[in-house]
C-alpha cells in the first residue's frame, strides 16, 4: 500500500519518502481495518520523526494521528460496525483494563499510545484501529472537517472543558494563532459563552483570528509586552484562564496575564520545556497549573458531536497529496499556516 515513511530519526525532512509497498495492516480480533480518505499534520508528527530516548518504533514508521476514512474490515470479535461505514475516531489507544481506563479516563491509561507517534499511522491507503476508539461520521459530514478535527478536537475539549472547567462570562486566553488545537480552543470558548482573546504572531494571523470570531486579539510582533497589554485590556483583574502550548518562552508572560483564581492550561511546549515561572504570582494571586494533553473518549465524542453538529468547524489552511507531505510539513513548521494542513491520501 502507499504510505509516508521514514526509515530512520533525524532532524532533517529528508528521511520521508512515499512509498507504495508497505505491508497491508493485520487486524486483531477486536480491531477494524479503514481505507484513509484524509489524515492531517500535528507538531507531533515532526517530534517523532526526530525521536527522543525511550521512543522505541518499528521502522520504518508511517506517521499521521488524524484520519477520517471508510471501514474496509472488521475483527472477528467486532459488534455494531460494518463494511462501508464512515469512521475517525480517537487516536489516544488504550487497554480498556487498567483503573484509569475503568474510571472513564483512558488518556491516562497504564498501556497509553497514539497513533502516529508510538504505532504506525493515518499517512497511508489502510490503517488499523480498535474498534472502541471509532466515532462515527454522519451522512453529509465533509471528511476533510473530521480528520481535521481529531487529534486536535479531543485535546481542546479536554483542557478547556474538562481540565480547565471553562464557563459562561469568563475570559480565556490563547497564546497563539493557526495552530490546530488553538482555533478550536476559540470556537470552543465562544460556543459556551465565554470571551476569547487572542495572541498572534503576526498582523495576518491576527486578522484572521479576528475572522474567526476572536473577541480581541494582540499582535506580538508590535507588542511584545502582551502581558502588559492584556492586563491593562482588562482593567487590572487579568483573565481567568491562559491557553498555553507554547512553553518555554510564554509561560512567565502567560502566568502575568492570568488574575486571581485564574487557571494557566499547559498543553504542549513547542519552545521548550525550561519554562521561567513567578511563584510569587503562583501564590499571591492564588494560581492553577494544570497540565493536559489528548482526551478520553468521552471527549472525543464530544468534541466531534460539537463538529458534526456545526457548532464549531476546524479550520483547514490547505489540503495536499500524498506526495506533498513534506512541503506541507515545511509550510508547518516555518509557522505559514493558519489551521490544519490536510492530506488527501487517494489524491494522486
Amino acid at each position: 500500500m502507499r504510505a509516508v515513511v521514514f526509515r530512520e530519526h533525524s532532524p532533517e525532512l529528508d528521511v520521508y519518502d512515499v512509498v507504495d509497498d508497505m505491508p497491508m495492516p493485520e487486524i486483531g480480533p477486536d480491531e477494524v481495518l479503514i481505507k484513509v480518505h484524509y489524515s492531517a499534520l500535528n507538531r507531533l508528527d515532526d517530534w517523532v520523526r526526530k525521536g527522543w530516548p525511550g521512543l522505541n518504533l518499528a521502522l520504518p514508521h508511517i506517521p499521521g494521528s488524524d484520519f477520517a476514512g471508510e471501514i474496509a474490515a472488521v475483527g472477528a470479535q467486532v459488534r455494531g460496525w460494518e463494511v462501508g461505514r464512515l469512521v475517525t475516531g480517537n487516536p489516544t489507544l488504550f487497554c480498556g483494563q487498567c483503573r484509569y481506563c475503568l474510571q472513564g479516563n483512558q488518556h491516562l491509561c497504564e498501556h497509553f499510545s497514539i497513533v502516529g507517534e508510538h504505532v504506525p499511522g493515518a499517512c497511508a491507503e489502510y490503517m488499523k484501529l480498535p474498534a472502541r476508539n471509532l466515532v462515527a461520521i454522519p451522512e453529509g459530514v465533509d471528511l476533510k472537517l473530521a480528520a481535521a478535527g481529531s487529534l486536535v478536537g479531543v485535546t481542546a475539549w479536554r483542557n478547556l472543558i474538562v481540565d480547565g472547567g471553562l464557563r459562561p462570562n469568563e475570559t480565556v486566553l490563547i497564546v497563539g494563532a493557526g495552530g490546530g488545537v488553538n482555533m478550536i480552543a476559540l470556537q470552543l470558548a465562544k460556543a459556551v459563552g465565554a470571551a476569547a482573546w487572542v495572541v498572534a504572531g503576526s498582523a495576518w494571523k491576527a486578522e484572521k483570528a479576528r475572522e474567526l470570531g476572536a473577541d480581541w486579539v494582540i499582535d506580538r510582533s508590535e507588542e511584545p509586552n502582551w502581558a502588559k497589554a492584556v492586563w491593562k485590556k482588562s482593567g487590572g483583574r487579568g483573565v481567568d484562564v491562559v491557553v498555553d502550548n507554547v512553553g518555554q518562552a510564554t509561560w512567565k508572560s502567560s502566568l502575568r496575564a492570568l488574575g486571581k483564581h485564574g487557571r494557566l492550561l499547559t498543553v504542549g511546549g513547542t519552545t521548550g520545556y525550561k519554562a521561567e515561572v513567578p511563584v510569587n504570582l503562583i501564590f499571591g494571586r492564588q494560581q492553577r497549573i494544570i497540565g493536559s494533553t489528548m482526551g478520553a473518549m468521552e471527549d472525543a465524542r464530544n468534541a466531534f458531536d460539537f463538529i458534526f453538529s456545526g457548532k464549531i468547524t476546524p479550520v483547514i489552511d490547505s489540503v495536499w497529496p500524498l506526495e506533498g507531505y513534506v512541503d506541507a510539513l515545511k509550510k508547518m513548521l516555518a509557522g505559514e499556516h493558519f489551521g490544519k494542513l490536510v492530506i488527501d491520501i487517494l489524491a494522486m
